[in-house]
């Protein structure tokens, strides 16, 4: 048997802004390195690794200041959500 749990929060207007610009660099991060691995694959057959894609970060976060606002983890897992993406799509 399988147990579920749903929780609700009321975030402060304060915390809600600062999700919403969370939510908006990971989604800028992932578009812009997904854009960057499908002109890669287009090139040369292959996706990019996680590595390689977390290494944009620090020169993304020199041009775009922005994208300093939210824990550093949050972009870290759009790349390791992408390169595992680009795996499970190249092995099937």
């Amino acid at each position: 048997m399988y147990k579920a749990y749903k929780y609700r929060i009321y975030p402060t207007s304060q915390q809600e802004t600062w999700l919403a610009k969370s939510f908006g660099c990971a989604r800028w991060f992932w578009n812009y390195a997904l854009n960057l691995c499908q002109e890669t694959y287009k090139n040369t057959g292959k996706g990019l690794s996680r590595g390689y894609i977390q290494g944009l970060l620090p020169a993304l976060k020199k041009e775009h200041e922005w994208l300093k606002e939210p824990y550093s983890q949050c972009l870290q897992v759009v790349a390791l959500n992408l390169s595992t993406a680009y795996k499970n799509f190249t092995y099937h």
